[in-house]
């Protein structure tokens, strides 16, 4: 079953001005920044109160992030979940009818595995899910 929202992923062109106004709206600087290589993108984390939003700047026109903002424009990306066994979790919601972008789970940021759920099997909402990954 999913848990709790892990973050929410929003897509940023200049992911300096981003972090600029993030600090300005949430009174902090991002406790984390990170690229990952496999999605083209460099993320920057900051912490609101208990939830986590995640910045996400495209480092190549061709990735996805890149292609989200040409398509639709700077803003929520995907929301992400935690889950406790992301394989069963991926097999009971191919299982309910759901478009699994990610047949195997890969690693992403913040030392985890996601894998994700196509927006038009979730009314039109990227959806992530996320299990730590054990050390």
């Amino acid at each position: 079953m999913l848990g709790k929202i892990e973050h929410l992923g929003i897509a940023v062109k200049d992911l300096d001005k981003a972090n600029e106004t993030y600090e300005k709206l949430l009174g902090r600087k991002p406790y984390k920044s990170e690229a990952v290589e496999s999605e083209h993108v460099i993320t920057s984390f900051f912490k609101a109160g208990e939830n986590k939003i995640e910045l996400l700047a495209a480092t190549h026109e061709d990735s996805a992030i890149a292609k989200y903002i040409e398509k639709k424009g700077e803003g929520i990306h995907h929301v992400a979940f935690n889950v406790e066994d992301i394989n069963a979790e991926l097999k009971r919601l191919e299982k309910e009818g759901f478009t699994i972008l990610n047949k195997e789970p890969k690693k992403g940021a913040h030392i985890k595995w996601v894998a994700f759920i196509h927006p038009k099997s979730s009314n039109g909402v990227l959806v992530e899910l996320c299990q730590e990954i054990a050390e």
